[in-house]
C-alpha cells in the first residue's frame, strides 16, 4: 500500500525532541513545518531537512500569530504539540509564584489549545487528522503527580484533559487526537536522561500516524495505553 504524504506541523521543532520528530516525520516522505519562536533556527532545521520542509517563526503564547497562522502555512494533516517549558524544579505548591505558574500554563496548556483551535477545524472538515500532545509521566494521577514541578504537573495534567475534550468533540470525524507520554528523554530540561531524543521520536511518530481503527483520546506511552 503506497504512503500517503501528509503534511505536519511540530511546535518547538528546533531542538530536542521536536527536532527529531520533525526530522523522523521528513525521512519518512511527509512534509514537515518546524515552527519555534526562533524562526532563525526553525529556518535552519528546515533547510538541513531539505525538500518538503520549511520553518516558520511561531509563539505558541501569541494568540493573533497563532490564530493566524493557517493562512500562512496552509493545511496540517498532523499537529504535534510539543512546545513546552519546565520553570519550577524544586518549588512547592504552597510557595510557587503564581505568575511562574501561569507562564507554564501558557505555553503547554493553552499553547496546545490554541494550536488546536487554529487547526483541528480544518481536519474536520477535510476527514481526516492526527494530534499528538506531548505530556509527561508528572502528569498521570495512576503514577502519583510529584510535588517538585507543581506548575509543570499541573499543566500536562490539564493537557490531558484537553486532549480527552478534544478527542471527544472529533469523534466518528476521522480526527484522532492523543497525548504521549515519551518518557525521560535527554533534552535541555533533562541533559541527565538516557533515552535519546530519537528514540522518543520513534513512538510519538507512530502516534502521529495511528491506523483510522487507532485510540483516541487516550494516554500512550510506547505503543500501550496507560492509566491517566
Amino acid at each position: 500500500m503506497a504512503v500517503v504524504t501528509r503534511t505536519a506541523l511540530v511546535t518547538g521543532g528546533n531542538r530536542g525532541i521536536g527536532h527529531a520528530v520533525a526530522a523522523l516525520l521528513h525521512t519518512r516522505g511527509h512534509r514537515v513545518i518546524v515552527a519555534s519562536r526562533n524562526g532563525a533556527e526553525a529556518r535552519s532545521v528546515a533547510g538541513r531537512l531539505g525538500d518538503g520542509a520549511r520553518g516558520v517563526a511561531l509563539d505558541v503564547t501569541d494568540t493573533e500569530a497563532v490564530a493566524g497562522l493557517p493562512a500562512r502555512v496552509g493545511e496540517v494533516d498532523i499537529l504535534v504539540n510539543n512546545a513546552g517549558v519546565q520553570l519550577d524544579w524544586g518549588e512547592r505548591p504552597t510557595g510557587i509564584d503564581l505568575a511562574l505558574v501561569g507562564r507554564t500554563l501558557d505555553v503547554n496548556l493553552l499553547g496546545a489549545w490554541r494550536m488546536a483551535q487554529a487547526f483541528v477545524p480544518h481536519m474536520v472538515r477535510r476527514g481526516w487528522g492526527r494530534v499528538v500532545n506531548i505530556s509527561s509521566g508528572t502528569a498521570s494521577f495512576a503514577l502519583g503527580l510529584p510535588g517538585e514541578c507543581p506548575a509543570y504537573s499541573v499543566s500536562k495534567a490539564s493537557l490531558n484533559a484537553l486532549t480527552v475534550l478534544l478527542a471527544r468533540e472529533t469523534e466518528g470525524t476521522g480526527v484522532l487526537v492523543n497525548a504521549i507520554n515519551p518518557g525521560l528523554v535527554r533534552s535541555r530540561m533533562r541533559p541527565d536522561a538516557e533515552q535519546s531524543p530519537q528514540e522518543a521520536a520513534e513512538h510519538i511518530v507512530r502516534a502521529a500516524m495511528l491506523p483510522d481503527d487507532g485510540p483516541s483520546g487516550a494516554f500512550l506511552r510506547r505503543e500501550a495505553v496507560i492509566g491517566w
